[in-house]
């Protein structure tokens, strides 16, 4: 049995009791980490440990936080290797794709590095009004203080890195509470940041599960909170949190439109690996695909098709598309939603198969409205496809859900997509590319119950700073 791990505060392992949480690698469902779920008293010491430091680093220059986040860009890099297999171990997830996360974390905290050297005030003109002659005012962004960080198990690195580097990018202290399966890799990222430089104290990481992350969204010394998940568990910590600033990207239920004039074979395949990948654990996964009538039947064989090719095993292999879901408890859920389509009338287009963890891909089709499968988020390799007849009812399909992250259309015809980029109810729409595509540099997040707030380079860094205004009339 693997020995406790230890909260990360003030660039040290630390810990003040609390129960013990263990986690199982999905592959093999051996305890591969066991880690303490941190008490009040820790969490109260980790928070006013950051205070400390973010005061103490309250004037670090622009040039300053530029090297903290290179210098830890590349200590990441040179780390990559462990971190992969961390994220392989402990996720499931294949390992093109977890080498792929890291380099993209890297990259992001670089992008960062790179958007403060032109983050920019503006001079506002006051003598617009009598009273405002003869004075100046300007504004200029400033970091809220410390900001509480509630990360996911489905992208430890980068779901971390996207909260964290634009956090310290703004000057802000940052305290970390992930999920217990991304916990090791939240430590070895934290400890890159650490070995690059970065002031002890300005990058706290807490153990644990679901306690630790009410009380660190409740803490008083908590300026913002920033957290990626469930509803539920959103809900939960903005009560927590009460007033105070919370960026926050929930679930989603993403679809995808394939109208009559689309490339199919391409659409097929992008969507495809879109539902499926990463076992559909991502939160802009494709789950509702809907298909032009007129189409219907060719599409359907080229998806049933491109999941099939799609190879179901082994994380540890670089030819692996797909690997375990990330618990027996969510594998047993998305089963569940698939046989409740089913009962519900639905029909088997391709047969998930299950082994422990492992679930290959499925697809369901004619669903009613009701089935858990069209209304609920799978966060499972299962997708529905539903056919329409033309724009009016794609578009009702579309927008029948409670979540609008990031949906899809392919077509060929302008004038249908400007249609879609008016009417489809999403944070982010992209044409002819499947919904779990995604670049950092643009605004990223929800509608309705899919959150508020965005993630995204400079918009992330937006978030977590405030505009300060400063007026000065000039002694005479």
């Amino acid at each position: 049995m693997p020995s406790p791990l230890q909260s990360y505060i003030h660039g040290a392992p630390r810990q003040e009791g609390g129960e013990i949480v263990m986690w199982r690698a999905p592959a093999t469902l051996e305890v591969v980490a066991q880690m303490h779920d941190s008490a009040d008293a820790l969490v109260d010491g980790a928070v006013g440990d950051a205070r400390d430091a973010g005061r103490a680093t309250r004037r670090s220059t622009v040039a300053q936080r530029t090297k903290w986040l290179l210098d830890a860009a590349s200590a990441i890099d040179a780390d990559a290797a462990r971190i992969a297999e961390l994220i392989i171990e402990d996720i499931g997830k294949p390992r093109r794709l977890a080498t792929g996360e890291i380099r993209r974390g890297s990259q992001f905290i670089r992008a960062c590095s790179a958007e403060i050297t032109g983050l920019r005030g503006e001079v506002l003109p006051l003598d617009a009004v009598d009273m405002g002659v003869g004075r100046l005012g300007y504004t200029r962004r400033v970091p809220y203080g410390v900001v509480a960080a509630i990360t996911p198990f489905n992208a430890p690195v980068n779901l971390l890195i996207q909260k964290v580097a634009p956090a310290l990018a703004a000057g802000n202290a940052v305290v970390v509470k992930p999920h217990p399966a991304g916990t090791r890799v939240a430590l070895a990222v934290a400890e890159a940041f650490s070995r690059a430089g970065l002031p002890p104290g300005l990058f706290n990481v807490v153990t644990g599960d679901r306690a630790p992350a009410l009380a660190l969204a409740a803490h008083r010394d908590v300026d913002a909170v920033t957290f990626t998940g469930g509803c539920a568990a959103g809900d939960a910590l903005v009560r927590a949190a009460g007033a105070k600033k919370f960026v926050a990207e929930l679930g989603a239920n993403s679809a995808n439109v394939v109208m009559p004039d689309a490339d199919i074979a391409d659409a097929a395949k992008r969507i495809a690996a879109a539902a499926f990948e990463a076992s559909g654990q991502q939160c802009v996964s494709a789950q509702r695909v809907l298909v032009a009538a007129a189409i219907h039947d060719r599409f359907l064989g080229a998806f049933r098709d491109a999941a099939k090719a799609l190879r179901v095993g082994d994380p540890g292999d670089a030819a692996t598309d797909i690997g375990p879901m990330i618990s027996m408890a969510a594998a047993d859920r998305a089963m569940a939603m698939l046989e409740d389509a089913l009962a519900r009338g639905g029909h088997a287009i391709l047969d998930a198969r299950r082994e422990r963890c492992l679930v290959s891909p499925g697809i369901v089709g004619d669903v009613p409205p009701d089935a858990l499968i069209w209304r609920d988020e799978a966060f499972g390799p299962i997708a529905v496809v539903q056919r329409f007849d033309g724009i009016d009812e794609a578009l009702r399909l579309a927008n029948d859900s409670p979540f609008g992250l990031q949906g899809a259309v392919f077509t060929r015809d302008l004038a249908t997509a400007l249609r879609f980029a008016d009417e489809f109810d999403v944070g982010s729409l992209w044409v002819n590319e499947a919904s779990r595509f995604r670049l950092d540099g643009y605004p990223f997040g929800g509608v309705k119950r899919s959150g508020f707030g965005r993630e995204g380079v400079r918009y992330a860094i937006e978030e977590l700073s405030q505009q300060k205004f400063i007026g000065i009339r000039p002694a005479v």
